[in-house]
């Protein structure tokens, strides 16, 4: 009997034993299904984000050729590797989306829109250097013909402020307008609004630039003292809108505190490891996708994704910042226009 009852004792200590793995087992399936479907939901939920425009579609073969590419040694179609050819992007800060948080943030409303920064970022071949040319809005340029999205076309225009062409036909009359005036084809269209750009430096933790001259600022609500500092969401917007008080007030000066606040976010974003943090890599994924418009061949978080580790090794050290050259207009000393042969120069040292 004491045998049996010890098997039975025993049996029982299996029995519960082996109750208690299957609890562990099914509540660990459980949490794995669960994350599973809680990383797919977030998936869906970044990839709806994005707003993208179909760019090529819009303005067909009106346009500069596209760079020729070459494809990587070694690789193969179905082993979908990285993209190491050289690209171009547009890339347009904006107070285009309407919306409380943009409106806080001093951004438009659904009256209208704008587009305060351009950028033309290129990327050179094998992903080893960029360089990030900033185009004044308020240089004067002829402003071809664009198609509408409501159908027809808008009229072209002569001595036409850069940025008029965004307010006017929305993101395809920006990049028409930027190929027109460079003869470099855009690959890519990015745009950032208001809030979004705000949301991302918070998600970062902050981003930390050195200012060389004291900001006070109304309309910006800037004021800083000349020396570093760590700067929150809002206030690098308002570091990125500023031009009152710096240099000659105008559009020139406040470019020069953008590519500054460029510089800073890229080296923000090279040693925040967000990989080890995936809530704050969350929520720069969120920040970032809710506040993107971008052509179609950027429109899903995989792409955008191939694109970022295409770049992961290049340093902020070999990104270069310029603008282009520019000099007063002769017919508004309130206006710039391009600087010849210097900017034709630039450009075509892009190409």
């Amino acid at each position: 009997m004491t045998g049996h009852e010890e098997l039975g004792e025993t049996g029982g200590r299996v029995g519960r034993r082996s109750r208690t793995l299957r609890i562990v087992g099914l509540t660990l399936a459980g949490t794995l299904v669960l994350g599973l479907a809680t990383t797919g939901w977030a998936y869906w939920h970044l990839n709806h984000n994005i707003t993208s425009v179909d760019i090529n579609s819009a303005l067909g073969d009106d346009r500069p050729a596209e760079a020729v590419t070459t494809p990587s040694a070694g690789t193969s179609a179905a082993a979908s590797p990285l993209p190491t050819g050289a690209v171009d992007i547009l890339v347009l800060g904006s107070d285009s989306r309407s919306g409380k948080a943009n409106r806080e943030l001093g951004g438009g409303d659904s009256s209208g829109a704008r587009s305060d920064t351009a950028m033309v970022v290129h990327i050179d071949a094998g992903r080893t250097g960029a360089t990030v040319v900033s185009i004044p809005r308020d240089t004067l340029v002829t402003r071809p013909s664009c198609p509408l999205a409501s159908g027809g076309t808008t009229a072209p225009a002569y001595g036409a402020m850069f940025n008029s062409a965004y307010a006017v036909g929305g993101p395809v009359c920006a990049v028409k307008t930027v190929e027109s005036l460079t003869n470099v084809r855009m690959d890519h269209f990015v745009e950032i609004d208001f809030s979004g750009f705000a949301k991302l430096v918070d998600a970062l933790g902050g981003v930390d630039v050195t200012t060389t001259q004291d900001i006070d600022d109304d309309d910006s609500h800037l004021h800083l003292a000349a020396g570093p500092h760590h700067l929150d969401g809002k206030q690098a917007l308002a570091l990125a809108r500023t031009r009152h008080g710096i240099g000659d007030g105008s559009d020139l000066g406040r470019i020069g505190l953008q590519q500054q606040l460029v510089k800073a976010l890229l080296e923000q974003m090279a040693t925040t490891n967000l990989l080890t943090d995936p809530a704050r890599l969350y929520r720069v994924a969120d920040a970032v996708t809710a506040s993107l418009t971008t052509d179609t061949g950027l429109d899903s978080l995989g792409e955008l994704m191939r694109l970022g580790q295409s770049l992961k090794g290049l340093p902020a050290g070999h990104v270069r910042t310029v603008m282009m050259p520019v000099v007063t207009a002769p017919s508004d000393p309130n206006r710039v226009v391009a600087k010849e042969p210097a900017a034709s120069d630039l450009w075509a040292s892009l190409r």
